[in-house]
């Protein structure tokens, strides 16, 4: 099997816990996959030696991590060259309504345009609200954004609305991209 890196950008540390959960699962088909922060040096070095990558980016206050954009605008002639993924953590991403999934539409588009990278397989993960981590502003400023949302305005606590299934799901679609991948380049018939 291959070597993986999942590279990420993460504020609060949802998306590097995601990440962390998409390597363990890679790791359990057979790859030798790694998360790896993009703000680390050794993401660049991993990527070198790596068969395919998945990246993510937290969102935040509409925007994905410009740690993010600055690795893909240094490495994407890299990215491009091996199989490869996105997957981005937002709070839109948890709610299911027609609002919330056009506004999740809106940053992949987005991320497409301002990178000019096109992954191969995108997905959306619900994020989590890390009042914990907030200052008084961002707090204050979450509970209104929120309110509406889902409601929890409790900031005595912190909030998780990532699906963990679809997080497996998305690590196992991925995985099986990358097999059929390198069997097709090896010579073999793609499964």
């Amino acid at each position: 099997m291959g070597t993986i890196l999942v590279a990420y950008g993460s504020k609060e540390g949802q998306t590097e816990k995601i990440a962390g959960r998409i390597a363990e699962a890679l790791a359990g088909r057979g790859h030798d996959a790694r998360a790896v922060s993009v703000a680390d040096d050794a993401a660049g070095e991993t990527l070198a030696d790596a068969d395919a990558v998945l990246l993510g980016s937290s969102i935040h206050l509409g925007a994905h991590s410009k740690p993010v954009y600055g690795f893909v605008r240094e490495h994407r002639d890299d990215i491009e060259a091996r199989p490869n993924g996105f997957f981005q953590v937002s709070l839109s991403s948890a709610l299911d309504d027609e609002d919330a999934r056009a506004e999740v539409a809106t940053y992949l588009d987005e991320f497409v345009e301002k990178s000019g990278w096109h992954p191969e397989r995108m997905a959306a993960f619900g994020g989590a609200l890390r009042y914990s981590e907030y200052g008084f502003l961002t707090r204050m400023m979450m509970k209104r954004i929120v309110k509406d949302a889902t409601g929890d305005t409790d900031a005595s606590r912190d909030y998780e609305y990532t699906d963990w299934d679809e997080v497996e799901s998305f690590a196992a679609d991925f995985a099986e991209f990358v097999e059929s991948t390198a069997g097709t380049a090896a010579g073999g018939a793609a499964v």
